[in-house]
């Protein structure tokens, strides 16, 4: 690919065609600086087939802010748009709507507010808001959720496997399997997620962690494929590794060559002063074979060596692995909490392309418009209830009981207060009359979710790191319900509107289909 090619496709047309085409729409009809406001949101957990998740992990917001501060319209740009033609022939932009882009097309003018990266996210929630003028604030659609629903989809799947894994480290092995240079995004999501870390050379060194790898089956049928063996290249590794010796020991037989020949070698290192990190197991019945390689290593000596399994890994299988490693260790006298303790996980393909569940359906919708100086609320009726947005400038909040546990996320119209209520109506977003009341003395806090990030394209909060990230993570969990965070049928989190906005979103509703409106916030 030319350079210059590779320019325009990162660039501000990594974008759909018809962001474009509805752009020259709004300026043709004099609607293009008129201020709008979009929510993106996600409407339904990932779903796996045999599992599902009861909560997502924020991702990817630092990355969209970046490439929003980067790119505009270049002249390269215009001139592609400008050979652009319709059916017939003619231009498919006009040169003054050209000009417009030309002069006036970069996102300095939107301002954007979002759940921080990281944290604990749920359905129909606005991750992030953004305001500005409906040019750019539409152009921006498509990236938006290029770069929100895919790391946010990796940083679940990564946070569900290091819960199931009991926070043991774990790493993730994707890039291989990844969709093209989508293993960059994916690598960063998996250790926003959980992933202590990444294979990803390239990352890795961007992000400030080191990467993290054992070797190849290659590595072993070159030695054998000259006339060696298995033991030979276990002797080169470690004579080039001393002091980072991690084995894979499935290449010919595991246990009747590949950990006897790994003990040999890491008596060796003992004796010369190093001590080895461990053996790693790609195939066959991981958690028996554990269980064995557990009872080799301890009876040579080796207790604290690490077990890494890798070989199609995700939430599910390494929750039943653990299962089986209860069951069987005693059998072989092991004890099975030292085994589970000792476990690494290398997870790649069911990690890197959310198997089971391949994107999320995070959406980007209009809300709201300005109208003399005062935000007028737009909806969009569907025949599919739960695709009706919630409409008008809100604010989200997230309530908490007296445990400390979060109990709702509740979204309201932006002037609500709900610290200044008596007692909290919760209405569910879609089904009528149903509703719990909470008094305010069971509720322990009211924390607002949305954070202001952007301020007409100036940065007013600060790029936190990787590590600030997953601590929110960390603590967004513990204050999670054990139910919610359950691998298979979690129990399901409560996402509920005030009065005020279900009344206005019913009142909406009816009038776009013709019907009278209600009288109370009740209805």
């Amino acid at each position: 690919m030319k350079p210059d090619d590779r320019t325009t496709i990162e660039g501000i047309l990594f974008t759909d065609q018809y962001q474009l085409t509805m752009a020259q729409l709004y300026y043709r009809m004099g609607l293009h600086e008129r201020h709008a406001q979009f929510d993106y949101f996600f409407r339904t957990y990932p779903d796996y087939g045999g599992h599902q998740a009861g909560y997502c992990i924020s991702a990817g917001l630092e990355w969209l802010l970046d490439w929003m501060h980067e790119v505009r319209f270049r002249d390269e740009d215009i001139a592609y748009l400008r050979g652009q033609t319709t059916r017939t022939g003619e231009p498919l932009f006009a040169p003054d709507f050209l000009g417009w882009l030309a002069f006036n097309g970069t996102f300095d003018s939107l301002s954007l507010s979002a759940i921080p990266e990281g944290r604990v996210v749920h359905p129909n929630v606005p991750l992030a808001v953004v305001q500005g003028p409906l040019i750019m604030a539409q152009i921006l659609e498509s990236s938006l959720l290029n770069h929100l629903n895919y790391q946010t989809l990796i940083a679940t799947k990564a946070s569900r496997i290091y819960e199931a894994g009991r926070g043991q480290l774990m790493m993730d092995f994707g890039m291989r399997r990844a969709q093209d240079k989508g293993a960059n995004a994916g690598a960063r999501a998996a250790l926003i997620g959980g992933a202590h870390f990444t294979s990803n050379a390239g990352i890795s060194h961007a992000l400030g962690y080191p990467p993290k790898g054992t070797h190849a089956h290659s590595m072993v049928q070159v030695f054998m494929a000259l006339g060696g063996d298995e033991l030979d290249a276990f002797r080169a590794y470690s004579e080039v590794y001393p002091d980072d010796c991690l084995l894979l020991v499935d290449t010919v037989d595991t246990l009747g060559s590949g950990v006897p020949n790994a003990i040999k070698v890491f008596e060796e290192l003992r004796r010369k002063g190093h001590e080895p990190i461990g053996v790693r197991l790609d195939s066959g019945d991981l958690a028996y074979l554990s269980v064995q390689v557990a009872r080799m290593l301890n009876d040579a000596g080796f207790e604290d060596a690490s077990i890494v399994l890798s070989s199609e890994l995700d939430e599910l299988v390494i929750w039943q692995i653990i299962e089986q490693i209860q069951d069987e260790a005693p059998r072989y006298g092991i004890d099975p909490d030292h085994l589970i303790r000792r476990l690494v996980y290398g997870v790649g393909t069911r990690l890197i392309t959310s198997h089971g569940q391949a994107a999320l359906d995070g959406v980007y919708k209009l809300v709201a418009v300005r109208q003399n100086s005062e935000w007028a609320p737009a909806i969009k009726i569907s025949d599919t209830p739960a695709k009706t947005p919630n409409p008008g400038h809100k604010k989200v909040w997230r309530l908490y009981d007296r445990r400390g546990k979060a109990t709702a996320d509740l979204i309201g119209l932006a002037d609500e207060d709900p610290a200044a209520e008596s007692e909290l109506t919760l209405r569910h977003p879609i089904e009528q009359g149903v509703f719990r009341v909470l008094p305010r003395d069971e509720i322990s806090e009211i924390e607002p979710l949305l954070i202001e990030v952007l301020r007409e394209g100036q940065r007013v909060s600060d790029s936190p790191s990787i590590e600030e990230m997953r601590q929110r993570r960390i603590v967004d969990l513990e204050r999670l319900d054990p139910g919610v965070r359950r691998i298979v049928n979690p129990h399901l989190y409560h996402v509920s509107l005030t009065p005020w906005l279900w009344k206005l979103k019913q009142e909406m509703i009816r009038s776009a289909k013709g019907e009278p409106k209600g009288n109370s916030p009740e209805e």
